[in-house]
């Protein structure tokens, strides 16, 4: 039976059985703690006892990290999760649905512009049944502010209660690395925060609270998946990034360039954002024959 509050005392386990069993390196054992400790952070005190579900969170909180900073944080965590299940504390191995990064980094997951058209009118379908009803209320505000804006996970759940106010068009987000930046919020997610905010009491700490704290990204997670079934999205293809990806490969479709976009996304390097924010040959191609100096020059020759 695994307790609450089981995850520091099994992770310090993990960590003597490491040193002692397999002579780990010092350096090695401080960043198996880190990445331990830091995951039982973002689960709420659950790593021990996490879902599958719950742990592919973990990967969608990772996306905009380094590829070895992932693989490092997925083997710690394969670790320690082989190493709960031979000493008895689960009776499964989770650790199959954490990511492994390959020699090349992968493109990110994304919706077409229909996906996110079934999205909305979803959630349009939804209001008509009720137009009041908090629960829906609050998802259309996800929803704007993860597609209209592409904040993370972790950066909606935890906005304060008067973050986004009803006559400033952007916020200053204080991101990862500690790191400011301005994002833009539309008229559109102005106004479904707005109708949100009214179900709320007067006083609290956070915009999506939830018991003492705020909602969390697992919540976060949960809520659009069930979106995602009832729009026709196929399962594990919708997410809180899959939706940050999504407003920033189409804004690079409407013409934003990578500086914009690196701005709006809060990346540190722009090589991430080049990765992060694909298009398909087809449209690069038309692009180069659209829009390169030499088109118009050839078409004024004799």
């Amino acid at each position: 039976m695994i307790a609450a509050g089981d995850d520091a005392r099994l992770i310090d386990r993990f960590l003597e059985m490491l040193a002692a069993e397999a002579g780990a390196a010092r350096n090695t054992l401080m960043a198996y703690r880190s990445d331990l400790r830091g995951a039982s952070e973002q689960l709420d005190g659950g790593l021990v006892s996490a879902t599958p579900e719950a742990l592919s969170t973990l990967g969608e909180a990772w996306a905009d990290l380094a590829r070895t900073t992932v693989a490092r944080k997925s083997a710690a965590l394969r670790r320690f999760f082989a190493f709960l299940a031979d000493e008895g504390h689960r009776a499964d191995d989770p650790g199959h649905v954490l990511p492994k990064p390959s020699a090349a980094r992968s493109l990110p997951k994304t919706l077409d512009h229909g996906q996110v058209d079934s999205l909305f009118a979803e959630m349009e379908r939804r209001r008509a049944l009720d137009p009041e009803r908090p629960e829906t209320l609050r998802l259309t505000a996800f929803l704007e502010l993860l597609y209209g804006s592409g904040l993370r996970a972790t950066e909606l759940v935890s906005l304060p209660r008067n973050a986004i106010r009803g006559d400033a068009p952007f916020l200053i987000l204080r991101g990862k690395g500690g790191r400011e930046r301005l994002v833009p919020i539309s008229d559109r997610a102005r106004a479904a925060v707005a109708a949100w905010a009214r179900t709320l009491p007067p006083s609290g700490a956070y915009l999506f609270p939830s018991g003492k704290g705020h909602i969390s990204r697992i919540r976060l997670y949960q809520l659009l998946s069930a979106l995602g079934a009832d729009a026709g999205i196929p399962p594990g293809k919708l997410s809180p990034h899959v939706l940050r990806h999504a407003f920033a490969t189409h804004l690079l479709e409407g013409g934003a360039d990578l500086r914009a976009l690196q701005m709006l996304l809060g990346h540190a390097d722009i090589a991430t954002t080049q990765i992060y924010t694909h298009v398909d040959s087809r449209r690069l191609v038309e692009l180069v024959n659209a829009r390169h100096p030499l088109v118009d020059a050839g078409r004024s020759r004799p």
